[in-house]
């Protein structure tokens, strides 16, 4: 099965200095048949205008990994992390049994960012954050484990949840294919970038594209395209 969710077709809300657009049901957008996909809970397309951005705020039970597509986003929480993830690059926050933490744009540029929440295998847990840059160049032509719960990904940040979080930049005409550990895995792919076809559905920027029941799927380029994809279960 291959669904395209049209951008579109996501839901909406414009705060002024935030621009947001929500695959799932989030906030004050409310889609019974887009609650979640598998684990995937949460991929909020978000664009944060300069010197703004979300107050302290709190998080439990929940894998957040925000995929920074341009600018930078700045994190601070309280158990004393704190962080400037730049475009490319990704975070990691595991809310376990509960943190606090703000996330503020102060650039001088709109910073945009995919935030995808995934629900963990179990609740609690000691909070924990990290982040790392994955250079693009080092995804030319294949999927990077960015994030994963899986223990052979070992250059991925990790998070707690049968899940993985993969990037790749894939060149006009060119494909990958992306195997998942089974056929009922619930694959969710978005191009952040370009545009790609998946069999006979093409997706354009910030489409997204539902897939489940298929043992292999093969992503072509029919622009230069970077694209994020979530394999869970």
């Amino acid at each position: 099965m291959i669904e395209l969710r049209p951008f579109n077709t996501l839901g909406a809300a414009n705060h002024g200095w935030l621009d947001a657009r929500h695959h799932f049901s989030f906030a004050g957008y409310h889609d019974p048949a887009r609650v979640h996909w598998g684990a995937l809970r949460v991929w909020n397309d978000d664009a944060i205008a300069p010197q703004s951005g979300f107050p302290t705020h709190p998080h439990a039970d929940m894998e957040i990994i925000t995929y920074v597509r341009s600018g930078a986003i700045t994190h601070r929480d309280s158990m004393g992390n704190e962080g400037r993830t730049e475009a490319g690059d990704v975070q990691v926050m595991s809310a376990g049994t509960g943190v606090a933490h703000s996330e503020f744009n102060l650039e001088d540029e709109t910073t945009t960012l995919f935030q995808i929440w995934i629900i963990p295998d179990e609740r609690g847990g000691a909070p924990d954050w990290g982040a790392r840059r994955f250079p693009k160049g080092d995804r030319n032509g294949a999927f990077v484990p960015l994030a994963s719960g899986e223990a052979h990904d070992d250059d991925a940040l990790k998070i707690r949840a049968d899940a993985r979080v993969l990037g790749a930049t894939i060149k006009a005409g060119t494909s990958v294919t992306y195997t998942p550990r089974s056929a009922d895995r619930h694959l969710y792919l978005v191009p952040a970038t370009g545009k790609v076809r998946i069999d006979e559905v093409e997706a354009h920027a910030r489409d997204g594209v539902a897939i489940t029941q298929l043992a292999q799927v093969t992503i072509t380029a029919l622009e230069d395209s970077e694209v994020v994809l979530v394999d869970a279960a």
